[in-house]
């Protein structure tokens, strides 16, 4: 097997998948109507609730899913083989994925921009939303306290990543006053800005920035002191109106991203290297079972609740129309399993144009490549990328800024997530200091830098990582659910939602309870019991949903014969 034969399966998927089925999901399933007023023309207020122009709310949108999920997802989970790991991004992203966020996207547009956590209060009842809501909130927690690390690790590890990262905050708040306030015509700030984007990637591998002398003078690690910097930004990002940051800042990083993803698959034609990796491995050492954990591993790419999270919590704020959804939604996923892709060329043909052992040396063992999977994306997709010519250290500043970028805009949006839910919370409980923006900001903030805390060295949020990739899953599953209430409630066709929901729900939880019981085993008792937690909390909504659905149909027979 060769790169070209692997691109060319998965982008005729895609095709089949966008042309075809997301056409019969928009008209047939979820009948978008653009005579409806979306969210964004009907809550209009140019802060959270902004109509925006498709296209940017694309290069929004995608962004702040990708962040550097389908990039770990499938480079650690290519032990088990190429060929596991690639039908399970390609073929997940186009039948469960891209219909889980395109579904969660139009089922809150449906709903006045609410959050899938809210919206499960109107059918499933009260102490179901408030269980789904803290599940959320837990995982954005986790999320950002995980993701302020790896971020501030990697302006330690390539320092000529900082300039290019850290110049994309003023050149994305010029983009949008020129488009929101100058009503310039996008595609000329686009150009503009992408170019000086990239001449700040030139500069950066030019002039790596290291902040170990002032962070020495000061006494704080590095790392840490890049955390705090971090929290620091996205206090104020995640509280300004979305159009002057946010939304801008995605798109020119979603522009960057396709440019990027371009001169990967270039290289990958131009040199059509053969794969240096085993099809399949069913027993990589010390590596849990390929069933059901290759589901949990890779979750960005071929599905990934936090994506739902992005659906209804920022993205229905700003969807113009309903028709765009489809674009905005299901091309938006599909977008990222086309990264997810990527990765799987590059750990497993383009590491063979590094050397013949390169893969081996890396996928030695379960535990080898937990600890390197970025690495194995960097030099791979160098090295397709030098096949066109460019020089190695640029290729790697511009894999090591890209991943840098992508990190932060998840964290960006998740932050901003985690003030919406806190708000919706402070509604349900008549808190009125958290109904503030700015107090529930700083809330997020504050939550996330406590996990961060908690271990040594900023580590803190890898005390519960081990169960994110479940916990996400779970996460989708229940996304997956709310839509099949509304399908339902509607009478509306549910078998494309109800058939991923299942499938979703049973792997997931099968992973769930085997880590449970690994981690109890093991004496990790911490682990286990938050693991017990959550399925707790999973089962109790969806008993909450089967009573509520039980109660509609009580009431259907009961005036059917009176």
């Amino acid at each position: 097997m060769n790169a070209l034969a692997m691109i060319f399966f998965a982008f005729s998927a895609y095709a089949i998948g966008y042309l075809f089925y997301s056409r019969y999901l928009s008209e047939k399933v979820f009948c978008l109507d653009d005579s409806r007023k979306t969210p964004a023309h009907e809550l209009r207020d140019d802060v959270d609730y902004v109509p925006t122009n498709r296209w940017i709310l694309l290069g929004h949108h995608f962004t702040s899913i990708t962040g550097a999920g389908p990039i770990v997802g499938p480079a650690i989970a290519v032990i088990w083989g190429w060929l596991p790991a690639l039908l399970w991004v390609v073929l997940g992203a186009v039948v469960i994925g891209a219909v889980h966020d395109f579904s969660a996207l139009v089922t809150s547009i449906r709903h006045r921009g609410r959050s899938v956590g809210t919206i499960l209060g109107d059918y499933a009842g009260e102490r179901a939303r408030v269980i789904f809501l803290l599940l959320i909130l837990a995982l954005a927690i986790l999320v950002n306290a995980v993701f302020a690390y790896v971020i501030a690790l990697l302006f330690t590890k390539f320092p000529s990543s900082v300039i290019p990262a850290w110049s994309i905050v003023p050149l994305a708040v010029a983009f949008g006053y020129s488009v929101y306030r100058f009503r310039v015509n996008f595609l000329i700030p686009t150009l503009l800005f992408l170019g000086i984007l990239y001449l700040a990637v030139f500069l950066g591998a030019r002039y790596p920035v290291s902040l170990k002398p002032l962070s020495g003078a000061l006494g704080i690690d590095p790392i840490m002191f890049w955390i705090v910097v971090l929290f620091i930004y996205t206090f104020f990002a995640s509280s300004l109106p979305v159009w002057l940051l946010l939304q801008p800042r995605d798109f020119l990083n979603g522009l960057q991203l396709l440019i990027l993803l371009f001169l990967v698959y270039a290289g990958a034609v131009v040199a059509n290297p053969e794969v240096k990796a085993p099809l399949i491995n069913l027993s990589p050492e010390g590596a849990p079972p390929i069933v059901p954990f290759l589901f949990i591993t890779i979750a960005c790419g071929a599905l990934s609740g936090f994506h739902a999270l992005v659906s209804s919590g920022t993205t229905s704020k700003q969807l113009a129309r309903e028709s765009d959804a489809r674009t905005v939604g299901y091309l938006g996923f599909l977008g990222e399993s086309s990264l997810a892709v990527a990765v799987v060329i590059a750990c497993t043909a383009g590491l063979g144009m590094v050397s013949a052992q390169r893969f081996s040396e890396l996928y030695s063992s379960w535990e080898s490549i937990k600890v390197s999977p970025v690495p194995a994306v960097v030099e791979g997709g160098s090295a397709l990328i030098s096949s066109l010519g460019v020089g190695p250290e640029l290729a790697e500043t511009l894999i090591a800024t890209f991943i840098v970028l992508f990190a932060a805009t998840t964290m960006d949006t998740s932050v901003r997530i985690q003030r919406y839910i806190i708000n919706e919370l402070a509604q349900i409980y008549s808190i009125s200091a958290l109904k503030n923006p700015w107090t529930a900001s700083a809330g997020a903030v504050l939550s996330s830098m406590l996990l961060v805390l908690a271990k040594e060295g900023g580590k803190g949020g890898f005390l519960f990582w081990p169960i994110f990739g479940a916990a996400n899953q779970l996460l989708a599953g229940l996304a997956l659910l709310v839509a099949f209430l509304y399908l339902r409630r509607e009478g509306r066709p549910t078998l494309p939602v109800l058939l991923p929901l299942i499938f979703v729900l049973v792997i997931t939880s099968l992973a769930m309870v085997l880590n449970a019981l690994n981690n109890f085993l093991a004496g990790d008792f911490l682990l286990a019991g938050v693991s017990t937690l959550i399925l707790i909390l999973e089962v109790a909504v969806i008993l909450e949903s089967i009573r509520a659905i039980r109660s509609q149909v009580e009431k259907r027979e009961s005036r059917r014969y009176t």
